[in-house]
C-alpha cells in the first residue's frame, strides 16, 4: 500500500496552481473538468504520480470560499535549506508566516507558510542522515 494523493478544496484553481508550481516548485500532472459535477481537478507533485504522493486540488464550481476548520493540520514538505527556501518562496510570493528557525523543543529546522486559501505548509529541512 501507499498514500496516492491529499487533496484540498481551493477557491480559485488558477491562483492555487500558481502558488504551488511557482511558489513550491510543484508541476501540474494533469487536470480534467468534469461538467456534470460541475467540478475540476487538478493534480500536482514533485514527480509521476507512480512513484510520488501527489497533491489534488479540487475546484467545484462557484464556491468562493471555505473554512480551513480545526481538524486540518497542515502539508509538510522536505527542503535542502530552509532558510534558503523560505526566501526564495518570500520573493515568489508565498506568505512566510514562521521564519525559518529550530522546531519548540527541538534541532530540526522548520518554518511554516500559507496558501492563498489558507492552508498552512510546513517546510522541513533535509535529514542529512537519510
Amino acid at each position: 500500500m501507499r498514500l496516492l494523493h491529499t487533496m484540498l478544496r481551493v477557491s480559485d484553481l488558477e491562483r492555487s496552481i500558481h502558488f504551488y508550481t511557482e511558489v513550491l516548485g510543484m508541476h501540474l500532472l494533469r487536470q480534467k473538468d468534469y461538467p456534470e459535477g460541475e467540478f475540476t481537478l487538478a493534480f500536482l507533485g514533485y514527480g509521476d504520480e507512480s512513484q510520488h504522493t501527489a497533491l489534488e486540488l479540487t475546484y467545484n464550481w462557484g464556491v468562493n470560499k471555505y473554512e480551513v476548520g480545526s481538524g486540518f493540520g497542515h502539508l509538510a514538505v522536505e527542503v535542502p535549506d530552509v532558510y534558503a527556501a523560505c526566501d526564495a518562496m518570500r520573493q515568489s510570493g508565498g506568505e512566510i508566516i514562521r521564519d525559518a528557525g529550530p522546531m519548540n523543543a527541538g534541532t530540526t529546522i522548520i518554518a511554516f507558510l500559507q496558501d492563498p486559501d489558507g492552508y498552512q505548509i510546513e517546510l522541513i529541512g533535509k535529514n542529512p542522515k537519510k
